[in-house]
């Protein structure tokens, strides 16, 4: 089955309701080494389209990776990502801000982590988590030391909403594209996964009893995705909600949103000069007499 990356995104301006998309799809492959050929394809694809974007040395590409817990953003990461070259991307995880970072804008502390052109910049969580962790528990907006009529919950959420959208596409007009990517995990697969952290004595630092009081809180948090993705979901920096009760068809599909975004940018090998090209000859004609 071909992967399609439009199925997947949320399209400007629409109401998103997590009811309506699906967190598991029909495979798109009928064994397991169909779907190792299948990523083991794409892989070498995105390496080759990383090896360009590099040396075109003219977009950055941003990969945002926002989910419930335990939604396989590491493994879609380690997966999809195992054939990039270090060199061209960095990985970036946020966790809860630190006491300095709280002194400043909530978009300062990511904003640090931007990629360089020619190279792919990855966000386990990212600048997100200010609407969506805060805004399922309004107690840490209270802390982050903002004027009472700044954190006004009446406005706050529209106005964050707001500088995310103008920040991302002030990052569009200087040449990053933001692609963002919500893996869709239904409560049922959370739990087993739980539970397979807890009985696999490899995984048990995975497992935190934090995340068990956050599951308390699953429907405030898709209301918040809901929201956010409504909200943000835009032409410049589109959103994808990806199916991510199965694994292997999740990465499967990221894997394809990364080439498609890739692909879509124009890029191409920098041209040789006359005079390089004539430097380069004369360097070949040095080696060949001397062996």
């Amino acid at each position: 089955m071909k992967i399609d990356s439009q199925d997947f995104r949320v399209s400007p301006g629409k109401k998103v309701k997590l009811g309506d998309w699906p967190t598991v799809v029909k495979p798109f492959c009928k064994s397991k080494d169909e779907y190792k050929a299948l990523l083991d394809k794409h892989v070498a694809d995105l390496t080759s389209l990383q090896d360009l974007h590099y040396a075109s040395n003219r977009y950055a590409l941003l990969l945002i990776f926002q989910g419930m817990d335990a939604a396989g953003k590491d493994g879609a990461i380690r997966h999809v990502m195992s054939g990039v070259n270090p060199q061209g991307c960095q990985v970036s995880s946020f966790k809860q801000p630190s006491a300095g970072e709280l002194e400043h804008d909530f978009l300062w502390r990511t904003t640090r982590q931007l990629p360089a052109r020619g190279t792919i910049g990855i966000f386990n969580r990212s600048y997100y988590e200010e609407v969506l962790v805060v805004k399922v528990h309004p107690e840490i907006l209270r802390a982050e030391g903002l004027s009472e009529e700044l954190r006004d919950e009446k406005t706050v959420w529209r106005e964050r909403y707001q500088s995310i959208t103008n920040f991302e596409r002030h990052l569009y007009r200087n040449g990053t594209r933001a692609i963002k990517v919500f893996l869709h995990l239904s409560k049922e697969e959370q739990r087993k996964r739980f539970l397979e952290r807890i009985d696999e004595p490899d995984k048990n630092w995975k497992f935190s009893t934090a995340d068990v009081h956050e599951r308390k809180y699953w429907k405030h948090y898709v209301a918040a995705f809901e929201d956010c993705l409504s909200a943000t979901s835009t032409d410049h920096a589109p959103w994808y909600v990806v199916p991510a009760d199965d694994k292997e068809n999740a990465r499967l599909i990221v894997s394809q949103i990364v080439l498609d975004a890739l692909s879509d940018l124009k890029m191409a090998y920098p041209k040789t000069t006359e005079k390089r090209r004539l430097e380069l000859q004369s360097i070949r004609k040095h080696l060949t007499k001397n062996n």
